[in-house]
């Protein structure tokens, strides 16, 4: 898993969908972005990818390298690597996203987003499910996804352990980077320093995202 302060992983990618191909590695020097979203989340267009075309326009010659990557946790008919391509190419959106948007009046020509992405934007790995998780699986999962479990009642320890048994029977597909950031969903946005080393996992609309490249730059 990947742990703040420690060196950050590779993203692991199927493919890049938009810009030239690269990784964490290879930007060393730069303080990196990773802004990671889902097709079918409106929030991720409402609030995430704007705060990272805002970053990159500012500081794209200033030493910071800015990465887009879709995930998909849930809604795997619609957070596809084709419905990916089709909103880099034509701004299209669909779902949950495109019923949001309308309704706050952010989209142009009936569905489209009113911006492009500039930046590359690659694709998560996914690795289809089979068969049923073990104890000691569900046991890894929730450690990392719920880091204060033991401080949990027993009675509450039973009914999140009967919720993570709920989710991994319907989960289809694991998502490699955003399962080894240990992400809580999306828009989360991954902030790595010049050296490699990942300095924040920020997660939802925190605003602070100028704030701590800035702090980072001058380090």
């Amino acid at each position: 898993m990947a742990k703040i302060g420690a060196k950050a992983p590779n993203l692991q990618v199927s493919t890049w969908v938009q810009g030239r191909p690269t990784n964490i590695d290879k930007e060393k020097g730069n303080v990196v972005v990773v802004e990671v979203f889902q097709v079918n989340c409106p929030g991720c267009f409402m609030h995430g990818v704007p705060e990272a075309i805002e970053v990159y326009n500012k500081y794209r010659d200033k030493g910071v390298t800015i990465l887009g990557m879709a995930t998909a946790f849930e809604d795997y008919d619609k957070n596809t690597v084709e419905n990916l391509q089709k909103l880099l190419t034509t701004g299209e959106v669909i779902g949950e996203t495109h019923r949001a948007l309308s309704q706050y009046g952010q989209l142009k020509n009936g569905g489209q987003l009113p911006y492009k992405i500039p930046f590359p934007v690659a694709m998560d790995m996914l690795k289809k499910e089979t068969g049923e998780k073990t104890e000691s699986e569900m046991k890894d999962f929730i450690e990392a996804n719920v880091p204060d479990f033991k401080t949990y009642s027993e009675k509450d320890r039973q009914v999140l352990i009967g919720r993570v048994k709920e989710y991994l029977k319907h989960k289809e597909y694991s998502a490699k980077t955003f399962e080894e950031y240990a992400m809580r969903g999306t828009p989360t946005s991954l902030v790595i320093d010049k050296k490699g080393n990942l300095r924040h996992n920020l997660f939802g609309a925190t605003g602070y995202l100028e704030t701590l490249v800035q702090e980072l730059l001058n380090e």
